[in-house]
């Protein structure tokens, strides 16, 4: 996959340098690529997305800005046309799903992948409009004249590359942009653990017990019981003929409870109704990785003087509703326009890169960040969401529905009853209202 691969790299010099071959990186090189910069990008990989574990979703609409009708041409598995939200307790499960033909059709809403296979086709499309691809390369440093990014120093025996601006799309560790003096790394509260692991099952088997027409798909986020404790959600995804399934922690809360992340995976696996969905499956991969939990209040400083972030660098992650890709393909394309305009008008300084910023402030990914920004603390202080409420939430409904000798405005009074014993009227309000703060 390599467009340089076991030769020096000479210090030639690009309007712009990427580092890091993901979502946001591939964006930002189509979109720079697009518009006649010459753009190089640089992946420690071994191509693009072999570093990448993640099976999730990707969204049609933000995608589509960067690769026009990609479902044409794209490795995608399914079209999603089914999304549910399961609380769960040892035994039972209470559900909401929201099911529409309309999210069957073109251009769909969004899709099952793998980001190993959808990188890797997304750095083609790159390629293909003009980028250079380097992978199998380290950049380990960035070059510096006084206070300004001017390119990038590599493993390759006379690695350096200069570039006018450096675009750092490194992921969740973002050594770079703490060289750059703009981000004071990650902190484990800021930090989930995910893990995962893909079962194979046949495709026949799995739309059965999925309940799907031959290439829809489904997406399940679950709460509850399945973390022990620990925020934290369940996934299962349909892909076409396996399933992603895992478990996402925030890191801190789980060494503070020596929890290991494999034990709660397969405490999740053995819930009964998850059982059903995967009895038999045979397991194919199994991976873990961090993903930045932050949210706006752990962002770091988006731009200097010759440099910009994006993606999981600068913490661009949606933990409440599990979007990631979407704002890494977002502030890619966005950091791009902007090193556009800014060749338009020759300055690269840290005045003129404040474009990006100003761009992302009005778009979708500052304003549902800011919009959740309280969510994780919330959660991490207040752990008995995932435990006593989904244990109420079935109590309650298990009480609804079974036909006894008890009239239904009995069974009313129990469950309010029931409700106060565990969590008194006071707590419960207070609960709420920290609610209804931190989610609006």
């Amino acid at each position: 996959m390599s467009d340089i691969t076991n030769i020096p790299i000479t210090t030639d010099r690009f309007d712009a340098i990427i580092v890091g071959a993901g979502p946001a990186g591939l964006s930002a090189a189509c979109t720079l690529a697009d518009g006649g910069a010459r753009v190089a990008v640089i992946e420690r990989g071994d191509w693009p997305g072999s570093k990448n574990m993640m099976g999730g979703l990707v969204f049609s609409q933000p995608t589509a800005q960067v690769a026009p009708e990609f479902w044409k041409k794209a490795p995608l598995e399914r079209h999603i046309t089914r999304r549910e939200m399961w609380l769960t307790t040892g035994e039972s499960v209470v559900r909401a799903a929201y099911e529409s033909t309309d999210f069957g059709a073109e251009p769909y809403n969004s899709f099952s992948v793998f980001r190993s296979r959808f990188d890797k086709w997304l750095a083609g499309e790159a390629r293909a409009k003009g980028a250079i691809i380097i992978t199998e390369t380290l950049v380990e440093d960035l070059l510096m004249e006084g206070d300004r990014v001017v390119g990038v120093r590599t493993g390759r025996p006379e690695g350096d590359l200069e570039a006018d601006v450096v675009i750092l799309c490194e992921g969740v560790n973002p050594f770079l942009a703490e060289k750059a003096g703009l981000s004071k790394g990650v902190k484990p509260e800021s930090l989930a653990l995910a893990v995962k692991e893909v079962l194979a099952l046949p495709r026949e088997k799995l739309e059965d017990r999925f309940n799907l027409d031959e290439g829809n798909g489904a997406a399940y986020e679950v709460i509850g019981e399945i973390t022990g404790g620990i925020p934290g959600t369940g996934f299962i995804y349909t892909n076409r003929d396996t399933v992603s399934i895992g478990v996402g922690v925030i890191l801190k809360d789980m060494v503070d409870q020596t929890a290991e992340a494999y034990a709660l995976l397969e405490r999740f696996k053995a819930q009964p109704q998850v059982q059903r969905l995967i009895h038999g499956a045979s397991p194919r991969e199994y991976a873990a990785h961090l993903i930045p939990e932050g949210g706006y209040r752990g962002m770091p400083r988006l731009h200097g003087n010759g440099v910009l972030i994006a993606g999981d660098a600068a913490g661009m992650v949606n933990a409440v509703f599990t979007e990631g890709a979407n704002l890494a393909l977002l502030s890619g394309k966005m950091a791009a326009e902007t090193v556009l305009r800014a060749m338009e008008c020759g300055s690269f300084e840290a005045i003129t890169l404040d474009h990006y910023r100003q761009q992302l402030e009005k778009s979708i990914i500052m304003k549902d960040l800011k919009t959740f920004q309280d969510v994780t603390p919330f959660l991490s202080s207040h752990p008995h969401f995932f435990t006593m409420y989904p244990e109420l939430a079935s109590a309650a409904v298990k009480e609804l529905l079974t036909v006894d000798s008890l009239s239904k405005a009995d069974k009313m009074h129990l469950i309010i009853k029931l409700v106060r014993s565990q969590r008194p009227a006071r707590k419960l309000m207070k609960d709420l209202y920290d609610g209804w703060r931190t989610f609006s």
